[in-house]
C-alpha cells in the first residue's frame, strides 16, 4: 500500500501531506504516517514543519471501517501528543472539514491556518461517544471553557470566521493549503518563532454557574442521552488538571461511553443510514436520468417535495388545477424558499434564480412533456390517483418514471391505471418534505429494476435517507404506526391517560407522545384511515369511538385550537384538556370497562412490544428487507430515538424472550391483536436477535 503521508522539503521547511481520499480519514496508515513523518522531521534540519492534506478536506474524522475493530498502533491520542511534544514548530493547514479526530490532530500541532470556507468541529457526541483523543483537553485550554463545552456538546460545525475569533485558529487564507502552510511558516521564521504547545496553556477559569446552566441546557436539550453529558464532564474536571491527568480522565470516559448500549444504538444508526441505500439486487443496475421532476399537486407535500427537487438543482414543472391553485401554490414555494433565505441557507439572488430559471408552474398537464420523474401527491384516494395516472400515461415521455407519493394506498392498483406499470412506484416522502430526510421508496410487483434504482438516484440527489419498501397499506412505517398507536388506545380504554402515554412515551425518547402528534398532523388524517378501514374491520377488533368524536365535534388538532390538548395564547403548545379525560370515560361506562391503572413502564412495555411485535412482520413478509431498514424508517421518520438504535435493535438489546414474554402476557386479554409475529417465536427460540438478517 502506498505511504497516505507524504514528506517533501522546502528549504528550512518540511511540508508533511497527508493523501488519503475520498475524506482523508485517520486511519492506522495515516496515524502511522504522521508518526514516522514527525520522527523523521525531529530528526532532520527541517526548522519547521507543515501538516497540510491533498483533495477536498483536511482530515475529515476516523475511518469509519476500523469501527468495532480492535485499535491498531499508534492510537490518535498517541499521534496527538506526539506533535504537540515537537521541539520545532509544527503548523496545521485546515481545509474542507476537520472534524472529530481532525480538529484533535489540529489541536496538537502548535500552530493552525484555515482556509476560507472551511469548518471545524468534534461531533463525537452523535455516535455517543466523547472526543477521545485530546478535544475535551486542549479546546478549553484554547479557548475557555464554555465557549469550548459548547462546541463539544452540540457537535455543531464551526465556519472559519468564527474559529479564527474564537481562537482555535491563527489564520485564515484564500490561497491552496500547501501555499497558505508554507507562506504561515515563513512568517513564523522570520519572527524566530518556537514551539507554542496548547497543553501548556493555564488551565481555563471555570464559572460554576455558567457551567451548571449550560448542563441544564445540554440535559433537556438531550433527555436521555449521557454522551452530551459525559463530555461536558470530561472537559470540567480537565480543567482543574494538568493536562496529562485531564487526558487521563477523558480515556477513563471515553471508555465507559465505549462499553454503553447507547454508543452501540448510535453507531448501528450511523451505518444504517448509510448500508439503507444499498440493495444487493440493484448492484449494477444503472438508473434513469433525472434533470427535470414533474409534481402533481402544489399543497403542503407537493411543494415541499418542489422545494426539496428545486434545492437539490433539478428544474421543477408543478400542476395544479387552475389558475388561483396554481398562483397559490407558486406563491407557497416562494415563501418556504424565502424562509430559507432568512435563516441563512439560501442567497437570495440563488433563489431568485431558481424561481426565474427552475420553477414552472400550470395547470396544463402537458406540461410535463419533458419530466424525467413525475410525483404525484395529490389527495389520498383511490378514484383521484388513478385518474392522474391516466393523465400521465398520455402525456409523459416513454421512459418518464411515474411516482405516486401515497400513504397508504396499493400501488399495484395505480399502476394498472397506465399502460406503463414496469416505469410506476412509490415515493412516500414525509412532511414538510423539504426538511424531513426519510423517503420510502415502495417497489410494486412491477416496477423494473432501473425504475427503482432511479427512485435511489433521486433520494441521494435530495439527500434523503431511502428505505425500499413493499406494496402492503401504509407500507413499513405507516403500517407499524397503526398498530402502536392501536396499543396506545387500548390502553387508554382499560384505564390509562393519553396525557399519562405522551408523558411516558416522551420520557422514553420521543420527542411526542402519539396523541401529540395526532394532534399536530390532524385527527381528520387519523379519522380519514379509520373510515378506509372501517369496512374491512374484524369483529373481533378493539376499535375506541372517541377519536372520531373528536373529528365529529371539529376538534382537528393544533389547526383548530383544540385536539386532545389546547392551543391557545395561554399554553401554545398545548396543555392536556380535561374534557378527553371525560369523553373517554363515558365511552368506558358505555363498554361496561372498568379503568385500572397503568404504570409508566408498563405503557412503554406494550407500546414498544407492539411496535417491534408489527415490525417484526414487515420483516417476516418481505415488506422491508432487513431488520435495519425498519429501524432507518422509525428513526428519520417517526422520532425513535437515534440513542435507542431503533425498535429492532432496542429488542435485541432488551432480549427478544422478554419481548416475546410481554406479548403473551397481552394476548391473555386480547388474543386477536396480540398475536407473536412468526419470525420474532422463531428468533427467540434459536437464541438468535434480529441483527442477524442484517448481512
Amino acid at each position: 500500500m502506498t505511504n497516505p503521508v507524504g514528506y517533501e522539503t522546502e528549504g528550512d521547511i518540511a511540508l508533511i501531506c497527508i493523501d488519503n481520499p475520498p475524506v482523508n480519514a485517520a486511519g492506522q496508515a495515516v496515524r502511522a504516517g504522521i508518526r514516522d513523518a514527525m520522527a523523521r522531521f525531529a530528526e532532520g534540519p527541517e526548522k519547521i514543519a507543515v501538516l497540510h492534506a491533498a483533495g477536498r478536506t483536511f482530515i475529515a474524522g476516523a475511518d469509519i471501517t476500523e469501527f468495532g475493530k480492535p485499535p491498531m498502533p499508534p492510537g490518535l491520542p498517541e499521534v496527538c501528543d506526539l506533535l504537540e511534544a515537537q521541539e520545532k514548530p509544527v503548523v496545521c493547514v485546515i481545509h474542507g472539514t476537520a472534524l472529530g479526530g481532525g480538529l484533535e490532530v489540529a489541536l496538537g500541532c502548535h500552530y493552525r491556518v484555515m482556509l476560507e470556507g472551511a469548518r471545524v468541529g468534534l461531533p463525537e457526541v452523535t455516535l455517543g461517544i466523547l472526543p477521545g483523543a485530546g478535544g475535551t483537553q486542549r479546546l478549553p485550554r484554547l479557548i475557555g471553557l464554555l465557549p469550548a463545552a459548547e462546541i463539544i456538546t452540540s457537535a455543531r460545525q464551526v465556519p472559519a470566521a468564527e474559529a479564527l475569533e474564537l481562537g482555535i485558529v491563527d489564520a485564515l487564507s484564500d490561497k491552496a493549503p500547501r501555499e497558505a502552510g508554507l507562506e504561515f511558516a515563513r512568517g513564523l521564521l522570520a519572527r524566530g518563532a518556537g514551539v507554542r504547545r496548547v497543553g501548556d496553556m493555564p488551565n481555563p477559569e471555570v464559572d460554576e454557574a455558567a457551567v451548571a446552566a449550560l448542563r441544564e441546557k445540554v440535559a433537556r436539550a438531550n433527555p436521555g442521552q449521557i454522551a452530551q453529558l459525559t463530555a461536558l464532564k470530561s472537559a470540567q474536571r480537565g480543567a482543574s488538571m494538568s493536562l496529562r491527568d485531564g487526558l487521563a480522565e477523558e480515556r477513563r470516559l471515553f471508555m465507559t461511553l465505549m462499553a454503553s448500549p447507547q454508543r452501540g444504538a448510535m453507531i448501528h444508526a450511523f451505518f444504517g443510514e448509510r448500508k439503507v441505500a444499498q440493495l444487493p439486487e440493484l448492484k449494477g443496475v444503472r438508473p434513469r436520468s433525472v434533470g427535470e421532476v414533474g409534481v402533481i399537486g402544489g399543497g403542503t407535500m407537493g411543494g415541499g417535495i418542489g422545494v426539496a427537487c428545486l434545492l437539490a438543482g433539478l428544474k421543477v414543472v408543478l400542476i395544479e388545477r387552475d389558475g388561483e391553485s396554481v398562483a397559490k401554490a407558486r406563491a407557497g414555494i416562494a415563501k418556504t424558499l424565502e424562509g430559507s433565505v432568512k435563516r441563512g441557507k439560501l442567497k437570495a439572488e440563488k433563489r431568485d434564480a431558481i424561481l426565474a430559471d427552475k420553477l414552472v408552474t400550470t395547470d396544463d398537464y402537458a406540461a410535463l412533456g419533458e419530466a424525467d420523474v413525475i410525483i404525484e401527491a395529490v389527495f389520498e384516494s383511490m378514484d383521484v390517483k388513478k385518474e392522474v395516472f391516466g393523465k400521465l400515461d398520455a402525456v409523459a415521455r416513454p421512459g418518464a418514471v411515474l411516482a405516486t407519493n401515497t400513504s397508504y394506498l396499493d400501488i399495484n392498483e395505480i399502476a394498472a391505471a397506465t399502460s406503463r406499470p414496469a416505469d410506476v412506484l412509490g415515493l412516500h416522502f414525509f412532511s414538510p418534505a423539504h426538511v424531513m430526510r426519510l423517503l420510502e421508496i415502495v417497489e410494486a410487483d412491477k416496477t423494473a429494476p432501473e425504475v427503482l434504482a432511479t427512485g435511489f438516484a433521486l433520494a441521494k440527489a435530495l439527500k434523503k435517507v431511502p428505505v425500499r419498501a413493499g406494496v402492503c397499506d401504509g407500507f413499513i412505517g405507516n403500517r407499524i404506526l397503526r398498530v402502536y398507536r392501536t396499543a396506545a388506545d387500548h390502553m387508554v380504554l382499560d384505564g390509562a391517560s393519553p396525557f399519562q402515554i405522551d408523558r411516558a412515551i416522551t420520557a422514553f425518547g420521543f420527542p411526542m407522545g402519539p396523541y401529540a402528534v395526532a394532534d399536530l398532523a390532524g385527527i381528520d388524517i387519523g379519522y380519514l384511515t379509520r373510515q378506509r378501514l372501517r369496512p374491512l374491520k374484524d369483529p373481533r377488533e378493539r376499535w375506541a369511538d372517541w377519536p372520531d368524536r373528536l373529528y365529529e365535534l371539529g376538534r382537528l388538532g393544533r389547526k383548530t385550537g383544540r385536539g386532545y390538548y389546547i392551543y391557545d395564547e395561554q399554553s401554545p403548545k398545548g396543555r392536556p384538556d380535561p374534557e378527553i379525560d371525560e369523553m373517554i370515560a363515558e365511552e368506558r361506562a358505555r363498554r361496561g370497562i372498568a379503568a385500572r391503572e397503568f404504570s409508566d413502564e408498563e405503557i412503554i412495555e406494550r407500546y414498544m412490544a407492539a411496535m417491534i411485535n408489527e415490525a417484526a412482520k414487515v420483516v417476516g413478509e418481505g415488506i422491508a428487507r432487513r431488520p435495519l431498514d425498519v429501524d432507518m424508517v422509525l428513526l428519520f421518520g417517526y422520532g425513535f430515538p437515534r440513542w435507542r438504535g431503533g425498535p429492532l435493535f432496542y429488542a435485541d438489546q432488551i432480549g427478544l424472550e422478554k419481548v416475546l414474554a410481554s406479548i403473551e402476557a397481552a394476548a391473555r386479554e386480547d388474543d386477536f391483536f396480540w398475536q407473536p409475529a412468526q419470525l420474532l417465536r422463531q428468533l427467540a427460540e434459536e437464541g438468535r436477535g434480529f441483527g442477524s438478517l442484517n448481512g
